[in-house]
């Protein structure tokens, strides 16, 4: 095999379009690293010709590729899954597992502890295992594997009210079909903390739920980033400060975060989305753009001839799309979070700044439920509780447009800056 034809380091998996890790080993060290899609029936060729130094594993090869290796680590061995790969100085493959390495930091980043506590793992494959391996170690209990065709299964789930720690480890609610959760948290009166390995979105609809309750919770980012540390330090043979996970997390959280701009018609929100798109490199959108290019009529024609109705269907619609995606600034209607299911649409990924206006300031033309002065304070009246309550931040826009895009900025470095 010739040189520039030898990988360095890499992911395998079934399905790696929106995967986060070549992005974190990028920024790990000085290595090559790629995704690499491998059909199941790619895996046998792939592996033995061995055209890689090392590799991480997801799904669903994490339990395939171990008959591949001459030799697997404790963690490995115990967990029964193998998340990361080593070609030795002989050629042979040695497996390991990382995932434990990246669920106790999680755990104890987040404030999670699971002493003494009856721990629900959600989902039986690679990651389930892990999760169990580092519960036990955790103190844990009691720990009960929750399947479909298990003995705890979905359907009477709901007899486990005395758990105290729920960990997601199904598919259910990533992306891209967000907004769905495997348990409803609040019929578990001890839970108190949830942890759910999915990452995209950052907040899934189960941790929507565990925050509104106040319950600690975490995605599965940090224990990603942790990992992939774990699996770099074996790569290199060398250890990386643990602060490294820290600063890549808020990188990547900086990149997919959303900004949200909510607020009164005529607000500002557009034009300050513009500018904070280019500042900080984000791709803008405008909910009210989108309904009016998949309704092919502006809005006052949508609400004339087919109703506000139907306009806040489509605003749904198109809202419930938007905010499932990750990296952009978004500015939407008016109303567009008086419904819950908008809010939470945005909430997943999103970062929500409240752009406040005197009223005599905001632009009432072509805004159909704004167009006079009384209109626009009835208005106010009905939303600004929602609008406060719902946002991270609220941002003043009586000034000049700079300097609510500054603030903007400002608040967003501080979160999400490195």
């Amino acid at each position: 095999m010739s040189g520039k034809n030898r990988l360095e380091y890499g992911l395998i998996g079934e399905k790696l379009a929106h995967s986060y890790s070549k992005l974190i080993h990028d920024r790990l060290g000085g290595y090559g690293y790629e995704l690499y899609e491998i059909a199941a029936e790619g895996l046998d060729l792939f592996l033995k010709e061995r055209r890689f130094k090392g590799l991480n594993v997801t799904i669903p090869y994490k339990k395939a590729v171990i008959p591949y290796c001459a030799e697997l680590s404790f963690a490995a061995k115990r967990i029964g899954s193998v998340n990361t790969l080593l070609v030795q100085g002989d050629g042979s493959l040695y497996g390991h597992n990382t995932d434990y390495d990246g669920f106790l930091y999680t755990v104890k980043s987040a404030g999670i502890s699971f002493e003494e506590k009856k721990v629900l793992i959600l989902g039986s494959g690679g990651t389930s295992l892990t999760a169990r391996a580092a519960a036990e170690d955790l103190g844990a209990r009691e720990i009960i594997t929750v399947s479909r065709g298990g003995d705890v299964n979905y359907e009477n789930i709901y007899l486990q009210t005395d758990a105290g720690i729920i960990v997601n480890t199904t598919p259910v609610g990533m992306y891209p079909k967000t907004g769905e959760a495997p348990v409803d948290l609040s019929r578990f009166p001890a839970l108190s903390g949830v942890v759910d390995v999915i990452y995209n979105p950052l907040y899934t609809a189960l941790l929507l739920q565990a925050r509104e309750l106040g319950i600690a919770h975490t995605c599965g980012l940090p224990m990603l980033v942790a990992q992939a540390k774990a699996a770099a330090e074996l790569f290199l043979s060398q250890t990386i400060a643990d602060s490294e996970t820290e600063r890549i997390c808020r990188e990547i959280m900086g990149k997919i975060t959303n900004i949200v701009l909510i607020g009164m018609p005529g607000s500002g929100k557009t034009s300050l989305g513009r500018r904070l798109a280019s500042i900080l490199s984000k791709k803008f959108t405008d909910t009210d753009d989108l309904i009016v290019e998949r309704a092919d009529m502006s809005i006052p024609d949508i609400f004339n001839e087919l109703g506000e109705a139907r306009f806040r269907e489509l605003e749904s619609e198109v809202i419930r799309d938007v905010g499932k995606e990750s990296g952009l600034v978004i500015a939407t209607g008016g109303g567009a979070i008086m419904k819950e299911q908008n809010r939470a649409a945005l909430r997943q990924n999103g970062r929500v700044y409240y752009i406040v206006r005197e009223l005599h300031a905001l632009d009432t033309q072509n805004r159909p439920l704004s167009s006079s002065i009384e209109a626009l304070q009835e208005l106010e009246r009905k939303r600004r509780s929602v609008y406060s309550a719902f946002c991270d931040v609220k941002i003043s826009n009586d000034a000049a447009p700079e300097a609510a895009v500054g603030a903007i900025a400002e608040d967003f470095y501080e979160n999400f800056g490195h």
